[in-house]
């Protein structure tokens, strides 16, 4: 109600275009993104063909794909396809560490069903000391304190570092590249708070999967029982 009051005032006051397309945002809701730009994106449904393990888009039903052969994480869980509305919204997280009301829902609903239990942690995928210093926040922090939220899971912050500064992947590099970027790049802090745990990965975006399967590597090698990877986005890899 008090949204539905203010937010025409805001928009008066100080409009915001939409990052997509450039249009009016309408909504405060809605973040950086409009209406429309929000129904054109691609957001995932429980009957989509989506590979069990990594989230990746298929053409058909069916329950695993042949790029995450070699993942060490158990499963993983986007929101939608990183495009349009998402990846405007997961460029501006990283300028500024806010998540608007419709990225929380959407978090929301995809961890309906989550396999978890009481002794399920979160922890968030680290940013280098050097860009951390660059940008001053993490955003897979933001996310994951945003999971934590709706799951009432605990959050465990430092329990992962990542030791080396690694290139930032692009979009264009390939499995391999990626795989060398990240290989023995992260380390666990904290063994006891994750031995014998499931534990819920947090990022921004699953691409190659490189990333999330070396942090997986890492926590089950100190015991973690499962590692399920969730992500605002995931990111369609065309060959």
């Amino acid at each position: 109600m008090l949204r539905s009051v203010l937010d025409p005032l805001i928009s008066i006051i100080y409009p915001q275009k939409c990052h997509v397309c450039g249009g009016d945002v309408e909504s405060s809701y809605n973040g950086v993104a409009c209406e429309t730009c929000w129904k054109a994106t691609r957001i995932f449904k429980p009957d989509d063909a989506l590979c069990k393990r990594c989230g990746a888009v298929l053409a058909e039903r069916s329950e695993t794909c042949t790029n995450c052969v070699n993942a060490v994480f158990d499963a993983a869980i986007a929101i939608g396809v990183y495009e349009r509305a998402l990846a405007a919204t997961i460029v501006q997280l990283k300028k500024v560490p806010h998540l608007p009301a419709r990225m929380i829902e959407h978090v929301d609903e995809r961890l309906a069903d989550l396999d978890a239990d009481d002794g399920t942690a979160i922890v968030p995928i680290p940013l280098s000391k050097r860009r951390l210093f660059e940008r001053g926040f993490n955003q897979a922090e933001i996310i994951a304190q945003a999971v934590a939220g709706s799951t009432g899971m605990p959050c465990l912050l430092n329990s992962l570092d990542r030791e080396d500064h690694t290139p930032m992947h692009r979009m264009a590099m390939d499995k391999k590249a990626r795989e060398a970027t990240v290989r023995n790049a992260f380390k666990v802090r904290a063994p006891k708070l994750i031995a014998g745990r499931k534990v819920i990965l947090v990022d921004d975006v699953l691409t190659s999967g490189s990333t999330a399967s070396a942090c997986a590597s890492e926590l089950k090698k100190h015991g973690a029982a499962k590692v399920t990877i969730v992500t605002l986005s995931r990111a369609v890899m065309y060959k």
